[in-house]
């Protein structure tokens, strides 16, 4: 709910679903220990666009490359490690020094080019098409970067690392009928430019963007601000001078009116980056003889030393710039490291958020100190609304915050009214009090001597505030422990009109939920609630848009809501039958006041099983459907694959999901039962009902991704994804207190499904997961080796004791819970593993607690207990998997291990492996100057040369709508 007026309006078309969480989990083995390092590194920046539903409805800005990549480049393998494509799984010989290429099947479904993002301008009239390279070669992962204070940098280019680009735009007009006309082609920038942060005027006549182009040379590897005329599509630079270039380590620009911007950018007066001492001035010392309670997670990439501090000062220090249209500028304010610029909807202020020091070496930047200043549009200081402190103690409970003000925004409904939420807790979520959030209000200038009006008070932590007018705004709360969730209405004018719950309820409970209120475009380009008209009735009324969770699946919807009455009629339903269908925006709010019933206009999304999305104008009264996109289908060979939503019972009564697929054709009657993978994430739940609860559409197209586990359809596998595995802890019971025993019980409950429909052969069943999915992989094999020929483990953690200060959902410390951080920790229980396993990690892994060293140590562990393993480290790949190079190989690995542990597999493995004669025996290996490896199979290995480990760097970031 953060400067969501900004959100909406720069990110226009962006789905629900987040980026920083892989949509489609991915899918990696476990083998015998391979290191791929090479040894040049050139270039990094490029992400990787989620397969989601939604997934061509992106972000306007660049979209870092993590998890999940969309589609993949042909031919774009790097010099320096040209792939192999030979299949010849019995001959490794080279295994441990070329990059491999999967089977075809699976490889041309990854090279299937990828579809364009959408964005529509915000008068509505036309639609650009941002078109999109597909997976990036590994020499762009390889460039040099900088990891300061949980972020990473390209020096290069002044901007996080890793930055996927965008390489055309395309307008289109839209016509009265509906339709699309023909495209003017964004043009008068160099070849080959690489297109980010792409952001409509206010009045929808300009499009803002950065290019850079060549990224080996210090300036023109710097991102430069350009303009688009949307009618003729010509382009022209934004500053005259080709010495002015955007930093993007942070917020980068802002429209302030329909003619300015506000230009984050690098200071002319700066010399050459600090160089590193090579004898430092006295030892690294950190002291708490105070003796201060702070917890902190695993967090990655922080500052270390002074050198590490003057060189995030160096590359996040910022000149704000203010540059019109005709040419003018103007600096504003002095340099300093600027986090976000937010200007009031009537354009007359600007919220300023900066850091400063003090820094840390324990908390990301992020918790740095922060300043929040109120400047005018022509850069004076009106105000200072707050200095926070560094925040290095805020307790590791969930839904503890920062104490002092936060989450300061302009109300969405005023030209100038700032609102904000300070905590009376402290903070720490443990602690008992009411209220515990106070949401406040107050005019940028206040009158002499005026205070901040309380809007609301809050028990549970605050979520945020959906704004409509003077006489209505929403106000959300929450509380993780319970999953309690609950609705607001305030009257932000009427201090006598008592607020009152509208919903109350489990977040947890996806049945009971109503939806959300569907918000609409204002002149400023702010945001609110949609007030709705009905022909002549006098009350006004807002539109719930809902998911539509019902036991048969996902069914979404709009209600006419009433909400003086709670009445609600339904105006909208998505076809049960055979389609998927969800409002992705409402398309009539170019004009102020209230919306007319009778001519409402909405976009939406459609889909099938078989039938990729395509988006569509409805209009009332008639409800006409209007198809404005025509994808091609991204995996032809794939449109007839099987998808059935299967749902089954685990031994203690709860019940379970899992979504089917079977390859074409496939008849199991006829052809008997196939290999089975098994692909999911455990989540934990509150209660036993809400875990039993259907999530998803049977009607959903299936969205593969460029490592997902549905590529195995393409090689005759029955695939279970995403079987539910929930964790529960009812009342006061912490869920992960009995994590083993409620994982064995569903992992055993979704086999014996798939086994009773004989699709899946009982000795060829895998099972697969990324991050805490790996985690659960390796349990499942130590626990349950019974259910699983072998396993695929991506990115996990799987020793609990190194991430002491809580992990997932678990808030908790090592010491209060020591007896559940040993038995949750498959490394603790490395020696009853004995099936096949195969570990993937990134080798620049930067998430919280899953560092790369949990799969060396992992692995170390495993082959000191003779377990047949095997560990591959993707070099410069961070928690998700980028490069095509990387990607490639790891399909190759999974295709291998797969093929000869599940595929091959005739006997109760475990046996075999206790008699010896399952045992890869072998230790071998060759190198060359481009790779050093490491093989180890069994209870043997052999290093053939050091190993060499490079950094790099990935930022997650998320998709929001």
């Amino acid at each position: 709910m953060m400067r969501l007026q900004k959100i909406y309006h720069r990110l226009t078309l962006v789905p629900f679903s987040p980026l920083s969480l892989p949509s489609n989990c991915s899918l990696l083995p476990l083998a015998s220990s391979l290191r791929l390092t090479p040894h040049n590194r050139i270039a990094p920046n490029f992400s990787s666009m989620a397969t989601s539903r939604l997934r061509n409805l992106a972000p306007l800005g660049a979209i870092p490359a993590e998890d999940g990549a969309g589609g993949a480049s042909n031919g774009s393998t790097s010099s320096s490690a040209t792939a192999a494509t030979s299949l010849d799984y019995e001959d490794e010989s080279t295994s441990g020094v070329k990059y491999r290429d999967p089977p075809p099947d699976i490889k041309d479904i990854v090279d299937a080019p990828p579809v364009p993002a959408l964005s529509f301008s915000p008068r509505r009239d036309k639609i650009i098409f941002l078109k999109r390279r597909a997976l990036p070669p590994l020499a762009d992962l390889a460039r040099p970067e900088e990891k300061l204070a949980g972020i990473r940098i390209d020096g290069n280019c002044n901007s996080r690392s890793r930055m996927s680009f965008y390489t055309g735009v395309g307008i289109h007009q839209i016509l009265p009928d509906g339709t699309l006309g023909p495209e003017t082609e964004v043009h008068g920038f160099p070849d080959g430019a690489k297109i980010n942060f792409v952001s409509w005027s206010p009045d929808g006549w300009h499009l803002s963007f950065s290019i850079r182009v060549n990224e080996e040379n210090s300036d023109s590897s710097k991102f430069r601000v350009w303009i688009a005329d949307v009618e003729t599509g010509k382009a022209r630079p934004l500053f005259q001078s080709p010495n002015v270039h955007l930093n993007a380590v942070f917020d980068n620009y802002v429209w302030v009116g329909n003619s300015s911007l506000l230009v984050s950018t690098i200071p002319s007066s700066r010399g050459a980056p600090p160089k590193k001492p090579l004898v430092p001035g006295g030892p690294k010392v950190q002291s708490n003889e105070e003796k201060n309670i702070i917890q902190v997670r695993t967090f990655q990439d922080l500052l270390k030393d002074e050198y590490d501090e003057d060189l995030f000062d160096y590359y996040a220090t910022s000149q704000l710039v203010l540059a019109s249209l005709d040419g003018t500028t103007k600096d504003i304010g002095p340099p300093a490291v600027y986090t976000s610029m937010d200007p009031s909807p009537d354009h007359k202020y600007i919220l300023i958020s900066s850091i400063h020091r003090p820094y840390s070496f324990i908390v990301p930047c992020g918790r740095f100190p922060k300043k929040v200043e109120l400047w005018s549009a022509d850069g004076k200081v009106v105000r200072e609304l707050c200095d926070l402190p560094l925040a290095e103690d805020i307790p590791i409970a969930f839904n503890s915050v920062r104490k002092g003000m936060r989450s300061i925004n302009w109300r969405a409904d005023k030209p100038s009214s700032l609102y904000w939420v300070e905590t009376q807790d402290g903070g720490d979520a443990k602690v008992e009090i009411s209220p515990r959030d106070i949401v406040y209000a107050q005019p940028a200038e206040p009158l002499e001597g005026e205070q901040p009006v309380i809007l609301h008070k809050l028990d549970l932590r605050y979520g945020g505030i959906s704004w409509c007018d003077d006489s209505l705004a929403l106000v959300y709360e929450s509380w993780y422990k319970t999953r309690r969730i609950r609705t607001w209405v305030i009257s932000p004018r009427s201090q006598d009109v008592t607020p009152h719950i509208l919903f109350d309820r489990s977040s947890e409970d996806v049945y009971s939920d109503p939806g959300s209120p569907m918000m609409r475009r204002t002149q400023a380009g702010t945001y609110i609630i949609a007030k709705i008209k009905k022909d002549s009735d006098e009350r006004r009324y807002i539109i719930l848009n809902g998911n539509g969770a019902t036991p048969e699946g996902n069914v979404p919807f709009l209600d006419l809501f009433d909400i003086n009455t709670g009445n609600k009629e339904r105006i909208w339903e998505s076809n049960k039958e055979k389609y998927y269908e969800t409002v992705v925006a409402l398309m009539s709010d170019q004009e102020e006041g209230d919306l007319d019933l009778d001519k409402l206009k909405i976009l939406t999304s459609k889909e099938s099983k078989t039938e990729n999305t395509q988006y569509y104008f409805v209009s009332w009264p008639d409800k006409k459907l209007v198809q404005i996109t025509n994808f091609p289908h991204p995996y032809p060979q794939l449109t007839s694959l099987q998808k059935e939503m299967v749902r089954y019972q685990r031994k203690d009564g709860v019940q379970l999901t899992a979504t089917l697929y079977l390859p074409p054709d496939y008849d199991p009657s006829r052809d008997g039962p196939l290999p089975c993978l098994v692909w999911s994430y455990p989540g934990e739940f509150k209660s036993k009902d809400a875990a039993g609860q259907v999530r998803g559409s049977p009607n959903e197209f299936a969205g593969i991704g460029p490592t997902s586990a549905l590529l195995w359809l393409a090689r005759r596998f029955a695939i279970l994804s995403g079987p539910t595995i929930p964790i529960i802890g009812e009342g006061d019971e912490e869920a992960n207190d009995r994590y083993v025993e409620q994982l064995v019980a569903s992992a055993e409950a979704a086999v014996e499904e798939v086994i009773r429909r004989g699709v899946a052969h009982p000795k060829k069943i895998a099972v697969g997961g990324h991050s805490y999915g790996a985690f659960m992989t390796a349990n499942l094999l130590a626990h349950a080796p019974h259910l699983f020929c072998c396993g695929v483990a991506r990115s996990g953690a799987y020793n609990r004791t190194l991430t002491p200060f809580g992990f997932q959902n678990e808030d908790r410390t090592l010491w209060e819970a020591t007896n559940t951080y040993v038995e949750m920790s498959p490394f603790m229980s490395a020696n009853k593993i004995k099936k096949p396993i195969l570990l993937i990690h990134g080798e620049e892994d930067n998430n919280s607690g899953t560092l790369t060293m949990q799969s060396d140590r992992f692995f170390n562990a495993l082959k000191g207990h003779g377990a047949l393993c095997r560990l591959v480290i993707l070099p410069y790949e961070s928690h998700g998997y980028t490069a095509r190079e990387s990607i490639m190989h790891v399909l190759w690995e999974t295709d291998r291990w797969l093929h000869k542990y599940c595929v091959s597999n005739s006997s109760d493995a475990s046996e075999d492996h206790d008699t010896g004669r399952v045992k890869e025996n072998v230790s071998k290996g060759t190198t060359d100057a481009e790779s050093k490896v490491v093989v180890t199979s069994g209870g043997g290995s052999r290093e053939l040369s050091d190993l060499e480990h490079e950094e790099f760097n990935s930022l997650p970031r998320s998709s929001l709508w």
